[in-house]
């Protein structure tokens, strides 16, 4: 589910969004290129004892132990963000002024790590930010002010932001090539492979960009990106053009690595072997990580014989197998449940030169865990501890999984409590999947108390987690709260799911709450939505209602005459290329009743 940032439409970025802002081309025409505690926790039961070693280090550690800022300014404008009574523009920086805090960017950084599914605060607060005399952003600050504005589709303020400083000399040192490869990744990752070339191909017209050398490095982000969301056909043709415009480049082994993955990823393995014959004629030599990525690909494909016929021939070409290799065939065998055939490459896996490394071990814990074996997964659990090889919020992760998907609420908490007494702090995914496992079983308030954790913790609610609590509320008729949570949604800049407006609407004209019901209206007629749809926000609520009784009834009509229409063609000659469906469906209950007066 994705994550829409809406802001009115900037007057002077219309020509900007029709330079960059394309959708899909099959064949574009390319140039050149404080901690909370849970409170009424379930009462305790023995549960399989699963080792969490005290880390020495924390897993999401603060990289700047010695902050040069305050906590107080910290809190403060946490607090600030939070407030659901200050949306975001003009209330909001008059209240961050009131403060009278002086803004610096490893403030912004560690705010901008608590609130990064928050885009519209964090816009209004950056661009506060920047007016305060004596501050000024670094480069990682600017990045993750781009990250956030792309991630959430807002591709205009992003570039915004990055010509502002590129053009007009404002520490134009900010943008530089990985500024472009996180627009590049999200534009590839929003389906729109065309802004993705368009933004390589004006990064390679810049001058710092050049002087680097950074475009090779920004092809094969490009290349990577469009190949791992599943545009390798797009990737593919593009390799080939700059190929024979620029005759003297000899591509990297790397850009052939990518480009087999993206086959494999998307299971064309005839593309894939054709790509491995080139190399083979065009003398690439491969690489590791280039057997890797056929095993890989060929374990994907359910074919681990050849995966594993690939290993014995990368020994004869004199390159030693390490856990890039062994690693997909391992997970391969304990996604199928083969657990004594993944435990047979483990040991081979052993002793080779670099050994099994964590993303091993999370293999075995994955396929011990989706098999339903705690007791295997907590055995590998012990031995990488034994090894010296620290659990990651990974591996951890798959055990909430499992408990999520079996309903284990009980053995969820307690994982999740003994994981911050041994000074763990869970990630966005533990939350989501504790979250939901407690919507699925109707434990609405504790689903409340662990979203005040979440939030207390650092971790920003996304679009999945607040429908899911949205729906629940809704479900258990507490709707002042479910209404409060959606505007929230509203005020962060997450657009809500048409689904989720429809359940709530519908709940509230039904418990005689029309006010609410208005207003619900009102916010989301304010929401992003194609301009080929019409605007179904503003309406009644019961006219989606008619139109679901009409779409049945003629569903109905259309079902009984074809169980007594026995000529296929009988129904050909019913149907026209100018008609749409729901024109044949009125047609068919025309013919309905003509025949039943003639009887």
């Amino acid at each position: 589910m994705k994550t829409l940032f809406f802001l009115p439409k900037l007057p002077s970025l219309l020509s900007l969004a029709s330079l960059f802002h394309t959708y899909p081309n099959p064949k574009p025409n390319f140039g050149r290129p404080p901690s909370l505690k849970l409170v009424n926790r379930p009462p305790p039961r023995r549960h399989l004892d699963l080792p969490i070693p005290t880390p020495r280090q924390i897993l999401n550690p603060n990289p700047n132990p010695d902050p040069n800022f305050s906590q107080a300014d910290f809190s403060s404008i946490c607090a600030i963000l939070t407030d659901p009574a200050l949306s975001s523009g003009a209330s909001l920086e008059d209240a961050l002024s009131r403060t009278g805090i002086k803004p610096c960017s490893d403030l912004l950084q560690a705010i901008f790590g608590h609130f990064d599914s928050s885009p519209k605060p964090l816009f209004t607060l950056f661009g506060w930010a920047v007016k305060q005399p004596g501050f000024e952003s670094s480069e990682t600050l600017f990045n993750s002010m781009v990250d956030v504005l792309a991630t959430s589709r807002a591709f205009d303020f992003a570039w915004l932001l990055l010509l502002d400083r590129a053009e007009a000399g404002k520490q134009p040192d900010l943008v530089s090539s990985n500024t472009f490869s996180i627009l590049i990744r999200r534009y590839a990752r929003a389906g729109m492979t065309f802004s993705a070339i368009r933004t390589f191909e004006f990064a390679c017209s810049l001058d710092s960009i050049r002087d680097q050398d950074s475009e090779w490095s920004l092809l094969e982000i490009l290349l990577d990106s469009l190949c791992k969301e599943g545009h390798v056909r797009v990737a593919s043709e593009y390799f080939y053009r700059q190929k024979g415009l620029n005759l003297s480049w000899v591509p990297s082994i790397r850009v052939y690595n990518i480009l087999l993955n993206g086959w494999f990823r998307s299971r064309k393995l005839k593309h894939a072997e054709r790509l491995w014959r080139t190399m083979k004629k065009e003398n690439v030599i491969p690489t590791v990580v280039t057997y890797g990525t056929l095993v890989e690909g060929y374990c994907r494909m359910q074919r681990s014989e050849r995966a594993i016929e690939l290993v014995d021939e990368m020994r004869g070409e004199g390159i030693e197998p390490n856990a890039i290799v062994y690693n997909p065939i391992i997970d391969s065998f304990s996604e199928a449940g083969k657990f004594k055939e993944a435990m047979g490459m483990m040991e081979q896996c052993l002793v080779s030169e670099t050994g099994p490394t964590i993303s091993t071990y999370n293999s075995l814990v994955k396929g011990f865990c989706k098999a339903g074996d705690l007791v295997g997964a907590s055995k590998v659990l012990k031995m990488m501890i034994s090894r010296d090889v620290a659990p990651t919020l990974t591996t951890y992760n798959y055990f909430f999984r499992y408990f999520s998907r079996c309903g284990k609420i009980e053995e969820g908490m307690n994982l999740y409590t003994k994981m911050i007494e041994s000074g763990h702090t869970p990630d966005r995914l533990s939350y989501h999947l504790l979250i939901k496992m407690m919507c699925e079983e109707e434990r609405l308030d504790l689903a409340m108390q662990v979203r005040k954790e979440m939030r207390s913790r650092g971790c920003d609610l996304d679009l999945a987690t607040s429908t899911m609590l949205v729906h629940l509320l809704c479900k258990m008729r507490r709707l002042e709260e479910a209404f409060a949570e959606f505007k929230d949604m509203i005020r962060r800049g997450i657009a809500p799911q048409y689904l989720t407006f429809e359940r709530m609407n519908n709940a509230l004209r039904k418990q005689g709450l029309t006010e609410m019901a208005r207003k619900l209206c009102g916010m989301m007629t304010y929401v992003p939505h194609s301009s080929k749809l019409p605007n179904t926000y503003s309406g009644d609520g019961d006219a989606s209602r008619v139109r679901k009784t009409s779409i049945i009834q003629r569903a109905e009509a259309m079902s009984d005459i074809l169980k007594t229409c026995n000529d296929p063609r009988e129904l050909v000659k019913r149907r026209s290329s100018f008609e749409n469906t729901i024109s044949v469906a009125d047609r068919l209950i025309e013919d309905i009743k003509r025949r039943a007066n003639k009887t």
